[in-house]
C-alpha cells in the first residue's frame, strides 16, 4: 500500500462522540478540515487539499464507534489480523471493505483499540 518509508505509518483516525455535529465543527475550526456527512452517524474529515484524513462517528450503546481509534497502514489487512491473534491480541472486526480500502480493528494485550487499513 505504501512505500517502506511510510510502512505502518498512522493513516486514519476515527473519533466517537455523543454529539457528532459539534465534534466535527470543533475539528474543522481547529485544523481547517472539510466536513462531508456520510450519514446520520458518520462524517468524513478532509484536509485543505480534500484528502480524507479521518472520521467522526456518533457514539452510543448501538454504535460501533467507541473512543478514538488510530489506523495504521499495512500491506494486507487479513494477514495482519491473523498475526494479531498469534501475538496475543484480539480481533474486534474485519477485514471490512470501505471506500478507502479494507479496514480492521483489534485490541492489544492491554485493551487498547488499534485499527489497520490497507488492501
Amino acid at each position: 500500500m505504501t512505500s517502506n518509508e511510510n510502512r505502518h505509518a498512522a493513516a486514519w483516525f476515527d473519533v466517537s462522540t455523543p454529539d457528532a455535529i459539534r465534534t466535527a465543527e470543533f475539528y474543522s475550526s481547529l485544523f481547517g478540515w472539510q466536513v462531508t456527512t456520510v450519514d446520520d452517524t458518520y462524517s468524513l474529515m478532509s484536509d485543505a487539499r480534500g484528502n480524507p484524513v479521518g472520521g467522526i462517528g456518533l457514539a452510543g450503546s448501538d454504535s460501533p464507534y467507541t473512543g478514538t481509534t488510530t489506523y495504521f497502514a499495512v500491506d494486507d489487512v487479513a494477514t495482519t489480523l491473523e498475526r494479531v491473534v498469534s501475538v496475543g491480541g484480539t480481533i474486534v472486526f474485519g477485514p471490512v471493505e470501505t471506500p478507502m480500502g479494507k479496514i480492521g480493528a483489534f485490541l492489544d494485550p492491554d485493551g487498547n483499540r488499534i485499527g489497520v487499513v490497507g488492501s
